[in-house]
């Protein structure tokens, strides 16, 4: 029977990790087919779903590197504008996300349930039903084409994304009460304590909270398209539209060569950091 036992649980073994083979595979062959198209001519990319170009040419990235709309945007230049704006919103989105969040799960205020159940209620609207008056309000400050992209950053400094929040809540409603009693007793006053013990028990969750961050920001079109009027401060993700010149026809290879640029630096740092993102993630779904 133990013979039989292990055969058993060594055919259902292989029969799992069979299964999960073939769906990565799947996940992963879009993106791979991506890369290799970068390396085809137009013919070719439509000739077939092989990876592996017959008359492999570079020419896709030379025109990606080199391609300039009036001398004002590059793909270089458009990655510098990208990052400006993105790497703040990552730092000010996890800096007041963390302070709402650890207000709202260790203080007890008059009105902390009412303004909790309004911060949660934004959840259910839609992101579409704010552009116009946000728009508008931006239009009024004088933000809108501002040189430091305030429209898209100043938002991040009052905690507007509830995920974030909600999210570092479940955390930091699971942190033993015990250690910042010690840390009380030690002579830490409230700040001293969400820094010292808090944000560290905190810290996968912050990272996860971070990266959600960095790649939905990089990845944003809208947002750019309405607050960014100047042609020499668009990101990547609208210069990636520019770079669908219908007039003179689709360059296919120089296209999924830009689009692959664009996005290495969030598989770069998705990749460091996936370790703490898997810890923030399977945690938060357990003690969520």
């Amino acid at each position: 029977m133990d013979a039989v036992g292990k055969n058993r649980r060594t055919l259902q073994l292989i029969f799992r990790y069979t299964i999960l083979i073939i769906v990565g595979i799947i996940m992963i062959y879009p993106l791979l087919w991506m890369v290799s198209a970068t390396f085809k001519v137009n013919s070719e990319i439509f000739s077939g779903i092989g990876l592996i170009p017959k008359n492999p040419t570079l020419d896709g990235y030379k025109k990606a590197v080199t391609q300039n709309y009036g001398g004002d945007i590059n793909v270089w230049k458009a990655m510098l504008n990208t990052y400006s704006y993105v790497l703040p919103k990552v730092v000010f989105t996890v800096v007041s996300s963390t302070l709402t969040a650890y207000g709202f799960a260790r203080f007890k205020f008059v009105g902390s349930k009412i303004l909790f159940a309004l911060l949660m209620s934004t959840l259910f609207l839609p992101k579409e039903v704010l552009n116009i008056p946000m728009f508008v309000m931006f239009t009024k400050l004088g933000w809108v084409d501002s040189s430091f992209y305030l429209p898209i950053i100043a938002p991040t400094l009052f905690a507007t994304d509830t995920y974030f929040v909600f999210m570092l809540i479940q955390f930091a409603r699971n942190i033993p009460k015990e250690l910042e009693e010690a840390a009380k007793i030690d002579g830490c006053n409230a700040w001293q304590t969400l820094i010292k013990v808090d944000v560290p028990m905190l810290m996968p969750a912050i990272v996860s909270c971070a990266l959600f961050q960095f790649m939905w920001s990089s990845n944003d079109f809208m947002g750019p398209l309405l607050y960014v009027k100047t042609p020499a401060k668009y990101p990547l993700a609208i210069f990636v539209k520019l770079s669908m010149d219908a007039d003179n026809g689709f360059e296919w290879n120089r296209v999924l060569a830009i689009s692959l640029i664009s996005i290495i630096p969030s598989l770069i740092v998705f990749f460091s950091a996936q370790n703490q993102f898997v810890e923030g993630i399977s945690a938060g779904s357990v003690k969520g």
